[in-house]
């Protein structure tokens, strides 16, 4: 696939208004372009079929639009699929969509917490997990995460080193910053890591507390 074009996902959501913020999410995140809309796993399944060889460049969405050779469904590159869906479990199409070897990557969005069905997910070769409701900064950091593998593959052309493909999987896997000590806000961790950095010689706990008229407790959180 050519590194430089956009990415083309399927919005595969049972609820309209939810399917369409979706597909809004999808308009707003560079580097990505709707290739349509489906509200049940059948039609998923029956679009990535159909979508397989095509490149038209339309936008297809299965509550508006009927199907046929005036209007071709769009190449899919990713899937962003429900598991709840009216008609499959969206395990059961992905585990379809995997069967008749359709090569696009997954990234469930869905309510599910259930520990088995992410393992579930998981080992069928889904890309990301997001758990709703989210906020677009978390729907777009997913995405970008997805775009950087993507592109690191895509770029490698038929072969890829270890290094490539560790840099490739590192990006789905982004580092989550640690949580802080209970009673340590960002604001007193900035102003001693901004105190230590400028310090001359190296400081105690208690050298710190006195310099920044802080008590004991609140450095030791």
């Amino acid at each position: 696939m050519n590194a430089e074009r956009d990415i083309t996902v399927l919005v595969v959501e049972d609820e309209g208004i939810v399917a369409q913020a979706h597909a809004e999410y999808v308009r707003r995140s560079p580097g990505f372009s709707l290739a349509g809309v489906v509200h049940t796993g059948t039609e998923a399944i029956t679009f990535l079929n159909a979508s397989a060889t095509s490149r038209s460049g339309s936008v297809y969405d299965a509550g508006k639009r009927g199907d046929g050779p005036e209007n071709p469904k769009p190449a899919v590159d990713l899937i962003l699929l429900d598991m709840n869906l009216p008609d499959l479990h969206g395990l059961d199409v992905l585990r379809r969509i995997r069967g008749a070897g359709v090569p696009a990557d997954v990234i469930a969005i869905t309510a599910v917490r259930d520990v088995a069905v992410v393992r579930s997910a998981m080992s069928a070769g889904i890309a990301q997990y997001l758990i709703k409701p989210f906020t677009f900064s978390a729907f777009s950091a997913k995405l970008a995460s997805y775009r950087e593998y993507h592109l690191n593959l895509a770029g490698q052309g038929t072969s890829a080193t270890q290094s490539e493909v560790d840099r490739a999987l590192a990006a789905l896997r982004p580092k989550v910053s640690s949580a802080l000590p209970k009673g340590l806000s960002p604001e007193t961790l900035a102003t001693v890591s901004e105190l230590l950095k400028n310090a001359r010689i190296p400081m105690s706990a208690s050298e710190v507390s006195e310099a920044l008229a802080m008590s004991w407790p609140s450095l030791n959180g």
